[in-house]
């Protein structure tokens, strides 16, 4: 069965993004592309909610034409082309929308039907909304986070209105040269 993994960069204090949804803290660098590079060139499936996937929408298609594209850009670009996107979303309609699935209710058996098929784990990329709908329902199976080193003191958290423990299971750790952890876990049964 295939497994969601939560991709995520969060602050110390486990803040995934400021009050207003301002990300500028994140760090990032050619050590970390190439890390997460490798592994998502691995998946087939990326899971977005609707505010995340429309600004991949907005960038990725194109970011490979750009005359000032980056190496990351032009992978990342070539994966996001290929890779099947599903968007958790009660909004958008997916006329239009090449290589997506939206998904708008029935949220759980929807995702348990996705996790059935076959081919490699689900990647959910940001997304702290969808993710928290998903953590409810107790449908994420482990924790990619980057952990930067910084501490916001407020903003959106990646863990809220958790009804139960979650007991997890350190898989490995890595450590950026820029600061930043690398933390990977699997949800324990």
């Amino acid at each position: 069965m295939r497994k969601i993994i939560s991709f995520m960069h969060i602050s110390l204090d486990g803040f995934v993004a400021g009050l207003n949804g301002e990300m500028d803290w994140i760090k990032v660098d050619e050590e970390i592309f190439d890390h997460v590079g490798k592994r998502i060139s691995e998946g087939d499936t990326a899971l977005y909610g609707r505010v995340t996937f429309q600004m991949m929408e907005n960038y990725w298609p194109t970011a490979a034409d750009k005359p000032t594209a980056s190496k990351h850009d032009i992978e990342h670009s070539k994966w996001y082309s290929k890779v099947h996107k599903i968007v958790l979303s009660k909004t958008m309609k997916d006329a239009d929308l090449k290589n997506t699935t939206i998904i708008s209710d029935n949220l759980s058996d929807s995702i348990n039907e996705i996790k059935q098929q076959a081919g490699e784990d689900i990647l959910l990329f940001g997304s702290p909304t969808a993710t928290h709908s998903l953590i409810q329902l107790n449908l994420i199976d482990g924790y990619w986070l980057f952990v930067n080193p910084i501490i916001l003191g407020r903003g959106i958290p990646l863990f809220a209105d958790i009804k139960d423990k979650i007991k997890l299971k350190l898989l490995s750790t890595r450590q950026f040269t820029c600061g930043v952890t690398e933390l990977n876990y699997i949800v324990e049964a």
